[in-house]
């Protein structure tokens, strides 16, 4: 579980369901971008140390797999780990859980681009970035 977080904690509401009774697509990605901001201080880096420091991260590509169909009053974990540190970018996953049963419900893999919001385009990784999150980082294919 080393560089795996427990970053999300939810409840499947009936306003979060289609009409065939699932959660729909929408709520998987709310519940796993709030995950994603939770994430970065679980790893040792809080938004406001980087908003401090000018510091702008932006999501670029994210894909989610759809394992197994949640349902009104399930109980969700989400789990997530950085994969991979590259110059300007960084990709995490994502794994979202029934929580009593422990079923793979969803996955997420997300690449995020460090961004300078004046000039519009990608930056460097800050050092601090790098350094922070290094010891953090897990195989791609593994587990929690």
């Amino acid at each position: 579980m080393a560089g795996w977080f427990e970053t999300y904690r939810g409840v499947i509401f009936p306003w979060n369901c289609d009409f065939y009774g699932h959660m729909n697509v929408r709520w998987y990605a709310h519940h796993f971008d709030d995950a994603g901001f939770h994430l970065w201080t679980m790893a040792g880096i809080p938004q406001t140390a980087m908003r401090d420091r000018g510091v702008f991260s932006v999501v670029a590509t994210t894909k989610t797999d759809f394992v197994h169909e949640m349902r009104v009053g399930e109980l969700l974990v989400v789990k997530s780990a950085f994969v991979h540190i590259g110059n300007k970018s960084l990709r995490h996953v994502q794994r979202m859980y029934n929580a009593d049963t422990g079923t793979l419900c969803a996955g997420q893999d997300t690449v995020e681009v460090f961004f300078d919001p004046k000039a519009r385009k990608s930056m460097p990784m800050p050092d601090f970035v790098r350094t922070t999150l290094q010891p953090h980082l897990v195989a791609p294919d593994s587990e929690p």
